[in-house]
């Protein structure tokens, strides 16, 4: 929480000069962030998923984002990988 408050005042200070974290977006980005975060989930069901959201439309992200949820990745999780899935 800390760090994500420092990240918030550093980015206001600078005028929204920092990117943000879905410009470096991904599928594999995505697979990591999950894998980083939620090491028990199933590495294949986490692949797939991210490569559904990697097509970008609001469908594929919800898809992506069912995937993991059905897996028991954390909402905060899935929704924030599910982003960082398009390429």
């Amino acid at each position: 929480m800390r760090l994500a408050a420092v990240l918030s005042g550093l980015v206001l200070a600078l005028g929204g000069a920092v990117a943000a974290p879905a410009a470096h977006a991904s599928p594999r980005a995505c697979f990591y962030t999950v894998l980083e975060q939620h090491p028990q989930a199933n590495p294949e069901v986490v692949e797939r998923a991210c490569l559904t959201g990697s097509a970008g439309t609001e469908d594929a992200l919800r898809s992506c984002y069912a995937q993991l949820r059905r897996e028991y990745v954390p909402a905060v999780i899935a929704f924030e990988a599910c982003r960082r899935a398009p390429q």
